[in-house]
């Protein structure tokens, strides 16, 4: 059997979605820290600041490398073997990143998004997400994740 390929897309629906929940979020946790700063709380409002920005951070690289596909580490596209041994992802920079060792898949309860994992060719560990919206159809989707959880 073939590899079967994979393309990738922007996700917009997905954007909106990690939009509504990262913003308020950030707001919340910033003004936060800043009520208890002018309470004379500084160790609260430090740790309120640390998890403002920790995630927003995170909420940023979120949006930027997976919904948007906006950095150069962005994944364009995915070839899996058919027995789920092999994975090789696109980067939007034109590099490919081969999972040749330890390849796993992790698949969230929602089964909106499904993480893949493993050892490149000079033994280093990449991890890469991937959401339900970035495939053309939902098909493929559930094609990928039939491809490793075998029943």
């Amino acid at each position: 059997m073939s590899k079967r390929l994979f393309t990738l897309q922007k996700d917009k629906q997905g954007l909106i979605w990690d939009l509504m929940l990262y913003i308020p979020t950030v707001v919340a946790l910033l003004g936060l820290s800043a009520s208890f700063w002018y309470q004379h709380n500084p160790y609260l409002s430090y740790l309120l600041l640390f998890l403002g920005s920790f995630f927003a951070i995170a909420g940023t690289n979120r949006i930027l490398k997976t919904r948007l596909m906006f950095l150069s580490s962005s994944p364009i596209s995915l070839e899996v073997s058919p027995a789920g041994n092999w994975a090789s992802v696109k980067l939007k920079s034109g590099q490919s990143v081969e999972l040749i060792k330890q390849v796993k898949f992790f698949k969230d309860l929602s089964g909106k998004s499904v993480g893949l994992s493993g050892t490149d060719g000079s033994g280093r560990l990449q991890q890469f997400v991937f959401h339900k919206g970035q495939f053309l159809m939902e098909k493929e989707f559930e094609a990928l994740v039939k491809i490793f959880i075998k029943n």
